[in-house]
């Protein structure tokens, strides 16, 4: 597939500088560039890149301004990342398409209480349980498993190695990456007078909800009872642990190696850093930004609020802290200087 590059920035409502008709045929990196690639300039540390780059349309914002003289043809547009994710689905929606009406591998399992719905493709030794429900346009890659009672919506990826579990719902336009489990126990056990621990029933659910995302090997737990529920539009990066009986807003970011302790209950439109942690039973406003390797310790009733550090606090106050915790070891000297100076001044009197 050729696309001209005016077409392209009609596509993204951008202004051209340039060859309208230059021809594009794939995306590249900024750094790796080609003839016939657009490659995209977001972050001002890779600038210097720009002057070198071999593509031959470069996605750039409207106030960026050359330091040198570009080779290429520019696209201008508001916002560069929005801009390459629909330019980016534009590509991958002219891809060859990969489902069939009801292409079901003979080395497959699908339960005969299964409902399967049109155009589903399902890959060799993938495992469908009983009363299970597959949206039409959904595909199950090799060695997916979906147990029995799950529902899964239309146009939804369960890729391979994911593990969907017993009563877990998924909406819409859901994708599960490679090795994600969707719906293992919670972590629930009752201390004993003894001091062991009896392992209290996982009965609850994962409900999903449409536009989800959950990255490779992901853990999301079923509730104890009820529902553990991630609304529309949420994203989860890899390796994240979701406790029993957690909620996550509508539109919601979590990078990777967060983990949830149970019962938490997260606002819509926040934005979490990686290898941050929340203890049990929280409740946290929407649109707070949680800074990477924070530790939520109470609950954060202030809307669009940024927090940071271990327990978390105002971001503001934390690099005001931490400013401080830079200098003490010259403040540490100061004192022991001063110290002595008021040492001398008594000895003299």
């Amino acid at each position: 597939m050729q696309v001209r590059a005016i077409d392209i920035c009609q596509l993204l409502d951008g202004k051209l500088e340039g060859d309208p008709n230059v021809l594009v045929h794939k995306p590249a990196k900024i750094e790796e560039g080609e003839p016939g690639a657009i490659s995209f300039l977001a972050n001002p540390k890779y600038e210097g890149f720009a002057y070198t780059c071999k593509s031959s349309v470069l996605l750039v914002s409207k106030d960026f301004q050359a330091k040198q003289a570009l080779d290429l043809t520019l696209i201008r547009v508001d916002d560069v990342y929005s801009s390459l994710s629909k330019l980016l689905e534009h590509f991958g929606n002219q891809q060859p398409a990969t489902t069939s009406s009801n292409a079901i591998s003979n080395l497959a399992f699908v339960h005969p209480s299964a409902e399967i719905g049109e155009h589903v493709t399902i890959d060799p030794f993938v495992y469908v349980g009983a009363n299970s429900k597959i949206g039409a346009h959904t595909h199950l890659f090799a060695q997916a498993f979906v147990g029995d009672d799950v529902e899964i919506g239309m146009y939804n990826e369960i890729q391979s190695g994911a593990k969907i579990c017993k009563g877990s719902i998924l909406g819409n336009y859901v994708v599960i990456h490679p090795n994600a489990v969707i719906g293992s126990d919670g972590f629930g056990f009752a201390p004993q007078p003894d001091g062991s621990f009896k392992k209290i029933p996982q009965l609850g659910i994962v409900h999903l909800g449409n536009y989800v995302e959950i990255g490779a090997g992901t853990t999301i737990d079923r509730a104890t009872i009820g529902k553990t529920v991630l609304e529309d539009g949420v994203k989860l990066d890899n390796l994240i642990q979701m406790g029993h009986n957690t909620t996550v807003g509508k539109d919601t970011v979590i990078a990777a190696q967060a983990g949830i302790a149970g019962s938490t209950k997260i606002g819509k439109n926040c934005m979490i850093g990686g290898q941050a942690g929340f203890v049990g039973h929280l409740h946290i406003a929407d649109g707070t930004k949680v800074q990477a390797k924070s530790g939520v310790a109470k609950s954060i009733k202030k809307p669009n609020q940024a927090i940071q550090g271990a327990p978390a606090m105002d971001y503001v106050q934390a690099m005001r802290m931490y400013v401080i915790m830079r200098n003490l070891p010259d403040l540490q000297k100061r004192i022991e200087l001063l110290e002595e100076e008021l040492k001398e001044l008594r000895q003299s009197k």
